[in-house]
């Protein structure tokens, strides 16, 4: 396990109470994985700088009511409200391996619960967190999911309601793109003239439509193109955490995923922005059931992104979870998200295979085609390469990266031993040696963690670069670290690697196959909650258990075939 953390099992003990309601809210009964951000402001015990006057939230229903039931002119179904219950914003505080994260680094630091507690909450819990803020508390976390189980009161609900539209469709311009507007630090406006600004795109809403929205929201739809922008979704994406030493001291900042400014050192900044990509713009559609026109700009809010085998989990055990989304939505989410991962993240550029004597030469080329690192943000994930060489019979020569049903890669140090990690490879010649693309987290002792809050520094981070990525000139919180950093074929939009495998000299043909593989929890990343005798980390490690055969997705794949050509004659 981890070398910061005692071999023993540990008991968690919860020691909350349900808040009572909250005032200042229209109540209405109804990721990204961060953890802990913005940590060392709430341990220096500073506070959010209040919005103008006391923020105003509705959960999801009362918007769903009217941006529902609509079709753009193809005939496609872009109803708002229903694409985004079945996404991971939707269900940010519902999310399992989160809750099980939350409690460990709890257990890790018990006396600094409040402050983790209340920075967790700022993107997965946005609404309950910045009106608690307002009134001078802290957010929870484990007190709003306890207070699911009993009589769920305003706290509550705004909590579980996850990241949504009243948050993002409020939130401010101001510092757009600079350090404090990241970890979080978002700003939510105020009451004006009796309503609430509700940003959107769209500059001409009718004075009929607009009454009937304020009269049944109190929230007043606003001109504010921003919410188009990439910086917006920066303010949660972009995430820095404290490490702590042993003694609870500050020893490091971690850049724990920073998707925004990866982009940003892209070719993608000039080109797509976040919402290009994650939310699609629809044919021209009604943006409301309610006297709706045809708008052209509508943006799917499907938020499509890479994690298909949480969105499975929860529509699985979407009773203990409290999830209320329908099954078959979450289903087709998941769907819909491995199609994304599929068509738009990744291709095996080519295969370049000879023979040379008693050896075969595979040279493989893997094309990242996100704007941003691949895999990328939380750093539980990783993709692989998983390589098979076969003869004229059929029979297997050589296998790389072939994934357990535990989940675990063969060949992998790090699974196998947690202290140890997969080096970047510029050739492969061994089964017992596996390509990974992703990053790894050494502590204050340079032990290798998954722990955030015990996190320093990158040891390795080859996680594939996008277009225009300049691993030469990329600041510190983006740079390429380990072995890929001196790989001349570790570069912008992708990498070479060549495969060197010994046959037999009366292999005549071979066929090669090839697949990129992705993990949203890598197995380490879920075994080593292990340690941790707690509901939700124990919770989380059933259902993993339980579907770990199915937590990959291949993201790409090539195969082809080569004869060995015959000796020429003397």
């Amino acid at each position: 396990m981890d070398g910061e953390r005692s071999d023993r099992r540990r008991e968690a003990t919860s020691g909350h109470k349900r808040m009572p309601g909250r005032t200042g809210v229209h109540p209405r009964p109804l990721v990204c994985l961060a953890l802990c951000v913005g940590l060392s402001a709430a341990l220096t015990g500073q506070q959010s700088d209040p919005a103008r006057d006391r923020p105003v939230f509705s959960t999801s229903d009362q918007c769903i009511a009217c941006h529902t039931n609509l079709r753009d002119e193809t005939g496609s179904d872009v109803s708002i409200g229903h694409a985004w219950r079945a996404t991971m914003m939707a269900q940010a505080a519902k999310d399992p391996y989160w809750h099980a994260a939350v409690r460990r680094e709890v257990m890790d630091q018990p006396r600094l619960q409040s402050a983790i507690e209340d920075t967790c909450a700022t993107c997965h819990m946005p609404m309950a967190r910045t009106t608690a803020r307002a009134d001078g508390n802290l957010g929870q976390v484990f007190a709003h999911l306890e207070g699911l189980a009993g009589d769920v009161d305003e706290g509550a609900e705004l909590a579980t309601d996850g990241v949504s539209c009243t948050v993002c469709h409020q939130i401010q311009p101001d510092g757009f793109g600079e350090h404090a507007s990241f970890d979080g630090g978002y700003r939510i406006g105020g009451p004006d003239d009796g309503n609430v600004a509700i940003f959107g795109p769209f500059d001409d809403v009718d004075d009929g439509l607009r009454r009937i929205m304020e009269s049944a929201t109190g929230f007043s739809p606003t001109e504010g193109t921003h919410v188009q922008e990439s910086e917006l979704c920066a303010t949660c994406h972009t995430l820095f955490t404290t490490g702590l030493d042993d003694a609870g001291q500050e020893v490091g900042r971690l850049p724990e995923q920073v998707p925004y400014l990866e982009w940003r050192h892209s070719s993608y900044r000039d080109e797509r922005s976040c919402q290009d990509c994650h939310m699609p713009e629809a044919a021209p559609a009604r943006i409301t059931s309610v006297l709706g026109e045809p708008r052209e700009g509508l943006s799917r809010h499907a938020f499509r992104g890479g994690n298909a085998f949480m969105l499975r989990l929860l529509a699985a055990y979407r009773d203990e979870l409290h999830v209320t989304t329908p099954a078959d939505e979450l289903e087709e989410a998941a769907t819909q998200t491995e199609e994304h991962l599929r068509e738009d993240t990744a291709r095996i550029g080519g295969l370049d295979i000879r023979f040379d004597g008693a050896e075969l030469f595979i040279d493989v080329d893997v094309r990242n085609l996100a704007g941003h690192k691949l895999p990328t943000a939380y750093p539980s994930r990783r993709a692989w390469l998983h390589l098979t060489v076969r003869d004229q019979n059929g029979s297997t020569l050589f296998g790389s990266g072939a994934m357990r049903p535990d989940g675990s890669i063969v060949g992998n140090e790090n699974d196998t031993d947690p202290s140890a990690f997969e080096p970047h490879y510029a050739e492969i010649a061994a089964p017992d040696q596996v390509q990974i693309y992703e990053s790894v987290i050494v502590n204050h002792r340079q032990e290798v963690t998954t722990a955030l809050l015990r996190g320093v520094r990158y040891v390795k981070d080859n996680r594939l670069l996008p277009e225009g990525f300049d691993k030469r000139s990329a600041e510190a919180d983006v740079a390429v670290r380990g072995k890929a950093a001196e790989d001349p074929d570790f570069v912008a939009a992708g990498d070479g690697i060549r495969y060197r495998v010994a046959v037999e000299r009366d292999v005549e043909a071979v066929t090669v196959s090839v697949r990129l593989m992705f993990q949203t929890i890598g197995y380490r990343w879920a075994r080593n909650l292990d340690a941790y005798d707690a509901f939700e980390t124990n919770r989380f490690l059933k259902y993993y258990e339980a579907n770990a055969a199915d937590s990959a997705v291949v993201l790409a794949s090539a195969e082809a075939q080569h004869a060995r050509r015959p000796a020429s004659p003397n």
